[in-house]
């Protein structure tokens, strides 16, 4: 058995690309007292993994040269030296752009039921990407009934799940997309009143679709685009900043127009999410997700690459717009995946 891995091959500077990679194979490790050997099934490609390989990185020493690619993966465990994780259990966790992973408890970030959804789904809308969209949505943005709530990189994993939340609670989402059948596409599957392309002149159609202003402003994409969109904030708005996808480097640090008189006079609340800090809250979510998914209430959409040669490529493409939902890379199946393939045949 070999254990194929992606390695950091040099340090990019900005949006890595595939170059930055190199695919090696490596043998099976085996785990010690207190670890246990996971078999990764899903791998998560995520925009924040930029921030992982850069020397920008300002949270967490960066991936070493020579390392596995860190990233979240969903695997099961096929040999455990650790109390309370056991063979044949799902986890979800920090096991790496790889076929396999010795972790720790500390590896783990949530275990995963796969009675709830098919396993591809514990790496998106019940991963980090549907917990980041109810939990900074609700905690921060605290949507109301009427109120207009603009969502940047609508389409993607996090803000396709926002949309729908938002129009739960009764306020009125638009998307900001980078073409119009993105903007479709969030119109006619995730519950957003309309879209903005912001390829467009982007402060007419702020004015047009958002009338009142934007009450919430859940931004993903930072940049050029955030700072129109505060000129255009109602009295007392809130700002959810989730993600900085525009920005290409932050060495030296970008500027821009100054925003202090906007936050003042609009009586503004901004505030970072970072998904990393609210751990204790992850199973609760994930159940509350999976039953909008049971019901039919939520919609979701994967962009599955099958070779794990494909991820620095699919990460590339995450930056540059061009996956169609949560992107991931899928290793192998289980017998729950053939469970739920039938399911949905029926």
């Amino acid at each position: 058995m070999q254990n194929r891995q992606i390695l950091l091959k040099s340090r990019p500077v900005g949006i890595p690309q595939p170059e930055h990679f190199e695919l090696k194979s490596a043998s099976v490790p085996e785990p010690k007292d207190g670890e246990f050997l996971v078999e990764n099934h899903v791998l998560s490609v995520d925009p924040a993994q930029r921030g992982y390989v850069n020397d920008e990185n300002n949270y967490a020493p960066p991936v070493p040269i020579g390392a596995v690619m860190r990233a979240m993966a969903v695997g099961k465990v096929v040999a455990s030296k650790c109390a309370d994780v056991r063979v044949g259990e799902f986890l979800y966790g920090w096991f790496g752009w790889q076929d396999y992973c010795v972790g720790t408890r500390a590896s783990i970030l949530r275990r995963v039921d796969p009675a709830q959804a098919p396993l591809t789904t514990a790496a998106g809308v019940l991963g980090i990407n549907g917990l980041t969209a109810y939990l900074a949505l609700h905690d921060i943005g605290r949507p109301k009934a009427g109120e207009t709530v603009l969502v940047t990189a609508a389409a993607g994993a996090v803000g396709s799940i926002v949309g729908q939340l938002a129009r739960k609670a009764g306020a009125r989402p638009i998307a900001v997309v980078g073409s119009d059948d993105k903007g479709r596409q969030c119109c006619d599957e995730y519950g957003y009143a309309g879209f903005i392309n912001y390829r467009q002149p982007l402060e007419p159609a702020l004015r047009t679709l958002c009338p009142k202003g934007v009450d919430v402003f859940f931004d993903n994409t930072g940049g050029e685009i955030a700072d129109i969109v505060i000129r255009q904030m109602a009295l007392f708005g809130r700002v959810i900043q989730c993600g900085t996808m525009s920005i290409a480097s932050w060495v030296p640090p970008p500027t821009g127009p100054r925003n202090d008189r906007e936050i003042l006079t609009r009586r503004l609340r901004i505030e970072g999410f970072v998904i990393f800090d609210h751990l204790a809250r992850y199973d609760e979510t994930a159940a509350a997700l999976a039953t909008m998914l049971k019901d039919g209430s939520l919609r979701h959409a994967e962009d599955v690459r099958t070779d794990i040669a494909q991820a620095p490529q699919a990460l590339v493409d995450v930056y540059s717009g061009r996956n169609n939902g949560k992107m991931v890379i899928r290793l192998r199946w289980a017998a729950v995946d053939d469970r739920w393939s039938q399911l949905q045949r029926a």
